[in-house]
C-alpha cells in the first residue's frame, strides 16, 4: 500500500512512532541532564583562554587563509595581462578593469585600471582560481576598515603587493594545484607572457601567423629553469 506523502512521516504524538527515542528514567527527571550541562559550563570556565588582545596582538594567518585579494607586483610591474577572467568569475561582480596595450611591455597587455569593490567582495577566491598568470591572489590581510563607500573601492595602486611578500601564498597555490591535477602542474615564470610574438628573440613583425604559432609551440615546450612541481 502506497503511503500518503502529504502527511508528515514523523508524528511525535504517536506512541508507536518508530524513530522516536525513548527517554530513560534519569532523562525524564531532567535534573541529571541539567547538571551535565552545568558541569560542561564550569569546565569551560576554568579552561585556558586563547583570546588575543587585539589590536596589540594580531593573528598571523596560515598560507591557506583567504584574506583580501591583491595584485602580484613582479619587478615593479603588475603580472596582470587584463584577460578579464577574474571579473567574469567573480560572483558579486566586485572586479572591474580596462585593458590597454603597450608595445614596449613584453606581455603586450596590461590593465589601464583595475578596481575591486571590497564592500562586494565575498573572499571566495574564484578570481585566484581562474587567473592563468598567478597575478591575483588572496592575501593574509583581514584588518580592513573603511570610512566611506568610496574608500572601499581599491584601485590598482592600493592592490599591488610585491611578489616577495606573497611567497607563502604562491607556494601554497603551487602545492594545492599539484594535488588537484596529479603532480604535473608547472608554472614557468620566465615564460609568463600571453602573446603570439616571438619570445626568445626581438619582436619580428615580418613573421606570419603560422610561423609565430610554431615559435609559440617551441617556446612552450622549452623546459623551465625552475620547476615549481612538488
Amino acid at each position: 500500500m502506497q503511503k500518503n506523502l502529504d502527511k508528515p512521516a514523523a508524528n511525535p504524538l504517536s506512541k508507536d512512532f518508530q524513530r522516536e527515542r525513548k527517554l530513560s528514567f534519569s532523562e525524564k527527571l531532567y535534573i541529571p541532564e541539567i547538571l551535565k550541562g552545568l558541569k560542561y559550563s564550569f569546565k569551560q570556565m576554568f579552561a585556558p583562554t586563547f583570546t588575543m588582545n587585539y589590536p596589540e596582538e594580531k593573528w598571523d594567518p596560515p598560507a591557506s587563509f583567504r584574506g583580501r585579494p591583491v595584485l602580484v607586483e613582479d619587478n615593479g610591474k603588475e603580472r596582470c595581462v587584463a584577460c578579464g577572467l577574474c571579473a567574469r568569475a567573480c560572483p558579486p561582480l566586485a572586479i572591474s578593469m580596462q585593458a590597454n596595450e603597450d608595445s614596449d611591455d613584453p606581455k603586450e597587455r596590461y590593465p589601464d585600471f583595475f578596481e575591486i569593490n571590497m564592500l562586494r567582495c565575498i573572499y571566495c577566491g574564484y578570481c585566484e582560481e581562474v587567473c592563468p598568470e598567478e597575478a591575483i591572489v588572496m592575501s593574509k590581510d583581514y584588518d580592513i576598515v573603511f570610512e566611506s563607500r568610496e574608500d572601499a573601492i581599491y584601485d590598482k595602486e592600493r592592490l599591488m603587493v610585491a611578489k616577495e611578500d606573497l611567497e607563502d601564498r604562491l607556494e601554497f597555490l603551487r602545492n594545492y594545484k599539484n594535488q588537484q591535477f596529479g603532480q604535473f602542474w608547472d608554472f614557468q615564470e620566465e615564460n609568463n607572457i600571453h602573446s603570439v610574438r616571438d619570445r626568445d628573440t626581438d619582436w619580428n613583425t615580418g613573421l606570419s601567423l603560422v610561423d609565430m604559432l610554431e615559435q609559440q609551440k617551441k617556446n612552450d615546450a622549452t623546459e623551465a629553469s625552475k620547476n615549481w612541481s612538488v
